[in-house]
């Protein structure tokens, strides 16, 4: 088989599959993770997959993943539990950061009883749903606009932060991973993530179970880093449990 028509094939099983890895596609065309890796970076620069830890993916699944009216429409019931979970935790007083995360949404519409919190966000469908709830306070760094997750990237507007103590971080995941740790399909809203991640008290991490085992494209946390998963009953109880042992709180609803 030429390059070209291992190439070819290498996509054709990408866009049939949703997801490869180079180890299976090595073993696959009898050929070294090397090589494959060579193919997938070709293919990558023509915009034709996206590159993740250890494989790749079709380059439309990327912007469906990134979009927030897609993730809305997945997981709703569990998402609704989680939110209802996790603004259970919020008190009054106080602040609180809200990711771009649709289950980070979910929080928001439980908070319409909620008094003198503040939530900080760069999530403008977040900031559209607490539009109706008076006394909850918001807070958004500047930044520019992405469309697909209806939100503001950027780290220059962060420095608006400096001057908040923030309670509680709620922060959603495309991947929970035992050794990769938390990902995101998106490097730029895994690099406003990470910085988020160390101003928070208490780091909370929301994600239905869907997201255990997965890995995004950038790596925005350690699981050092989380004193809490709140997660639906659906998750792996393997995982789970291995996640309970290193002492993370892990709540499943």
């Amino acid at each position: 088989m030429t390059v070209p028509e291992r190439r070819h094939e290498i996509l054709k099983r990408v866009r049939e599959e949703g997801r490869v890895t180079v180890t299976a596609l090595s073993e696959l065309f009898g050929v070294s993770e090397v090589t494959i890796r060579q193919d997938l970076q070709a293919l990558a620069a023509q915009n034709l997959i996206v590159r993740t830890h250890g494989g790749a993916i079709p380059g439309d699944r990327l912007a469906a993943e990134l979009s927030l009216a897609y993730r809305s429409q997945q997981q709703v019931a569990a998402k609704d539990r989680i939110g209802a979970a996790a603004a259970a935790l919020i008190r009054d007083g106080d602040a609180v950061f809200l990711d771009t995360s649709s289950t980070a949404l979910a929080i928001a519409r439980r908070l319409e009883h909620h008094r003198h919190v503040t939530v900080i966000t760069n999530s403008l469908a977040v900031v559209q749903e607490l539009m109706a709830f008076p006394h909850v306070a918001v807070v958004v760094p500047g930044g520019h606009l992405r469309r697909e997750t209806v939100s503001l990237i950027g780290r220059e507007g962060l420095s608006l932060l400096e001057g908040y103590n923030i309670e509680k971080g709620f922060f959603g995941a495309h991947g929970l991973h035992l050794d990769v740790g938390l990902t995101d399909v998106s490097p730029d809203e895994a690099a406003i993530k990470a910085v988020l991640i160390g101003r928070c008290r208490e780091v909370n991490v929301v994600v239905d179970a869907t997201k255990w085992g997965r890995v995004g494209i950038a790596t925005y946390a350690p699981l050092t880093a989380v004193h809490r998963v709140i997660t639906d009953t659906d998750a792996p109880a393997d995982m789970v449990a291995a996640v309970r042992q290193t002492g993370i709180e892990v709540l499943c609803v």
